[in-house]
């Protein structure tokens, strides 16, 4: 027994002693390894990194940053994660010339769709020796720069054209500023500084093979072809304009065995003559439903790790989806990725608004749209001078406003959705009258105007069946809510002064600008009034007074309108105007009444009215080249309290009163609020389907009363409310004396939230219901 207990012992230490040896063996080969790795790793600090890899991780970095406004969803998202590729075809020479990707007719084409690798690809090369150049053009919002931007990404992380060891990609914008002159290397090595030696860029040999440029937005640089205007030249180390360099590596004289990829618009495709052009290819957007719900299902469906919100998400996907198929108005939009991304954003809006959430309004959705769209757009003059774009131009947004912002504007005042032919020439373009204004209309109505405009997919179904008209096509907004947004934009910006307006205000403005001297004045005054009526007036005193008055008329008419439209009686019978906005989106499912003899509703015009005039909206305009000034939104909003103020002491139907709250929360003008608020004692929204957005724009509105402040009533009975909506609405439930809260899907969890509010010294709750 005592030599079976010896031996025992005698196996444990030598398996003890075995898996020492082991433990100690390992230990040694991992910190070997980690000094291999630290040595290597300082070996690699010390010698020069390879440039093109220094080159691929800042590309990664510069490109895999998303603009402010993709903050609206919550910052879930990045570039891998949210794109959706768009149909892209290859067009012939002979096609590209007026050929517009329409919606519901592109379906057939899907499965010719090409990559940007297939039309890169070298062995379809004419030429032995020299790289391709391909145009890849579409129109504005079809998703040209989100393609150059997965592409840069796609390359920096080696999963597309891997045949190329360098991409140098450039903004046209950018190179059009620049002035100076600078060799091929030296304008590479301005931008990226780790390639301004690099071997590929001498021109020796055929190494440029493995070189492809990228020059995105080419529209908005000037390129001219002639010889007299840019110079041959094959030496990468001579110094000339920038657009001198990029004509000739067009014409293949500078480093012709690279390859080049252009991005542009429609009205940009000929600056490069044919000769120049291996292949064309056109974005043509989301040509189908399958397409455009899985770009819904990026942006909706992973923003939260939340159970609930991605039930909710995929319940909105399902329903736009169905809406999608049935090739409605907003299936047209959406043939455009920027109108999904605008769905997408209202959406979210509309459903995940909390507390937490930073403040968002629709106005300023719709203002971010225009700036990720059109922000630094100009219509440019005198295409071929040395002027740079930005010192003679006209902003491409005010231009927008002056043209279809007038025609929205005709549209809300009588009570239209869509326009013929006719209307469009007339309202777009009918003043045209010198070469450049004529110019600058044929830029607009090639590139833009189908951005804002689609045919009318329902426009047979309410024209009269009797008559020759019925087979006029017709056209509307992309969405309503646009027609409605430019025509708030087109009054708030005051293009829609009378005559008077307009020539008092030139007058003053003329007389401000003109020295003492008299005989100047009357010759500037000449200009606009006979000089017999000076004789009458003592015009230097009256004309900067008319001004002055009429000025203040017209910011007062503006709020009066504002006013109006809010609480028109022959809609007070429509639902509220949230209401209206998610069924544009998502369509009305089941039975509804159709009656075409109200005409359209325009609920949404005074609320963008007044989001228009808040500061952060404001900024974004100015950005656009849209000003408005602080003085006239002082005048506007003295104006308005009044008005409103006024029309509050009537009766108002629920919807309304829930309107009134979503335009005081797009103002986002706390003192106004108050002052609104101080002179209601009562809000009746019995009946209104209350949402968590609803219940955030009441907390919100009544969060800018004083604590002072005490409604007589608030009336929330029979509006769907639920536990955690009675959480965003507890601000709101301390100002109130009477709370009607009956009728709704409250259980046990409320009856406690219920008694904490009661028990809240802050509260003045004393009766509830």
């Amino acid at each position: 027994m005592g030599s079976l207990h010896r031996r025992q012992l005698s196996q444990l230490l030598a398996l003890w002693r075995l898996k020492s040896r082991v433990e100690v063996s390992l230990c040694q080969t991992a910190v070997s390894h980690c000094r291999t790795i630290c040595s290597s790793s300082s070996s690699s600090s010390s010698e020069p990194a390879d440039p093109i890899e220094v080159h691929k991780r800042k590309l990664f970095l510069w490109f895999s940053h998303l603009p402010q406004e993709e903050k609206q969803f919550g910052g879930y998202f990045s570039p891998e994660t949210m794109h959706v590729d768009p149909l892209i075809l290859e067009r012939k020479t002979d096609e590209r010339v007026g050929l517009n990707c329409t919606p519901f007719q592109t379906r057939t084409s899907s499965n010719s769709s090409v990559t940007i690798e297939q039309l890169l690809d070298p062995s379809t090369s004419c030429c032995e020796g020299r790289g391709l150049n391909v145009l890849l053009y579409g129109a504005v919002g079809s998703g040209k720069s989100t393609v150059v931007r997965k592409l840069v990404l796609d390359w920096c992380t080696g999963t597309t054209l891997t045949q190329f060891k360098l991409l140098i990609p450039f903004s046209c914008e950018d190179l059009g500023e620049l002035n100076k002159s600078a060799t091929l290397r030296d304008l590479v090595g301005r931008k990226y500084l780790h390639l301004r030696k690099h071997p590929l860029l001498s021109g020796e040999g055929d190494q440029a093979k493995e070189v492809l440029f990228l020059f995105n937005g080419m529209e908005k640089m000037k390129l001219d072809f002639r010889i007299g205007a840019s110079e041959l030249c094959s030496d990468p180390n001579e110094p000339l304009p920038p657009g001198v360099l990029v004509v000739n590596l067009l014409r293949k004289y500078l480093l012709p065995e690279a390859s080049i990829l252009v991005s542009t618009r429609l009205s940009a495709m000929d600056r490069i003559p044919q000769k120049y052009v291996g292949r064309y290819a056109q974005i043509c957007g989301f040509n189908d439903p399958d397409r455009q719900r899985a770009y819904f299902t990026s942006r909706l469906l992973q923003q939260t790790g939340e159970t609930a919100r991605n039930h909710e998400a995929q319940e909105l996907i399902e329903l736009l989806y169905l809406n999608l198929q049935r090739e409605s108005q907003l299936a047209a939009a959406c043939f455009l990725p920027s109108y999904c991304w605008l769905t997408c954003a209202t959406l979210h809006f509309l459903h995940f608004t909390d507390a937490e959430a930073p403040i968002r309004t629709l106005t300023g959705i719709y203002t971010s749209f225009l700036r990720l769209n059109f922000g630094g757009e100009v219509l440019a003059a005198k295409i071929g001078s040395n002027v740079p774009i930005q010192e003679n131009h006209t902003s491409l947004m005010l231009y927008v406003v002056r043209t279809l912002g007038k025609l929205a504007f005709d549209g809300v005042t009588h009570k239209r959705t869509s326009f013929s032919e006719k209307e469009l020439e007339q309202w777009i373009g009918g003043e045209v009258k010198t070469d450049e204004e004529l110019r600058q209309l044929a830029v607009f109505r090639t590139d833009v105007l189908d951005f804002f405009l689609a045919p009318c997919v329902e426009s047979r179904k309410h024209l009269p069946e009797d008559g020759g008209e019925s087979d006029e096509q017709r056209y509307v907004f992309a969405v309503p809510a646009m027609q409605e947004y430019l025509a708030a934009l087109y009054v708030v910006l005051g293009e829609n002064k009378s005559v008077l307006e307009k020539m008092t205000k030139q007058v003053s403005v003329a007389i401000g600008e003109a020295t003492e001297d008299v005989g100047a004045i009357i010759n500037i005054l000449s200009k606009f009034i006979p000089l017999r009526i000076f004789a009458v007036f003592n015009l230097l005193k009256l004309f900067p007074k008319l001004h002055e008055r009429i000025s203040s008329r017209s910011k007062g008419s503006i709020a009066r309108t504002m006013a109006s439209e809010m609480f028109r009686s022959e809609d007070s019978q429509n639902e509220d105007v949230l209401d209206q906005v998610e069924q544009s989106l998502l369509g009305v499912h089941g039975p509804q009444l159709q009656n075409y003899s109200v005409g359209q509703p325009f609920e949404l015009y005074p609320i963008f009215m007044g989001g228009l005039l808040h500061y952060g909206n404001r900024v974004l305009l100015q950005q656009l080249g849209c000003g408005i000034k602080s003085a006239t939104v002082v005048q506007i909003t003295r104006a308005l309290r009044n008005y409103l103020v006024r029309e509050l002491n009537k009766p108002q139907p629920a919807e309304e009163v829930m309107d009134l709250l979503v335009l005081l929360y797009e103002f986002q003008n706390p003192r106004l609020t108050a002052e609104v608020l101080a002179s209601i004692r009562s809000i009746r929204l019995m009946n209104i389907r209350m949402t968590s957005l609803k219940c955030f724009i009441l907390s919100s509105v009544l969060s800018c009363t004083p604590a002072s402040y005490h409604l007589e009533e608030l009336d929330l009975s029979s509006c769907l409310l639920t536990h955690d909506m009675l959480r965003t609405l507890w601000p709101a439930f301390r100002h109130a004396t009477n709370l009607n809260l009956q009728f709704n899907s409250l259980g046990p969890d409320s009856c406690i939230f219920l008694r904490d509010l009661l028990l809240d010294p802050r509260a003045s709750i004393k009766f509830l219901q």
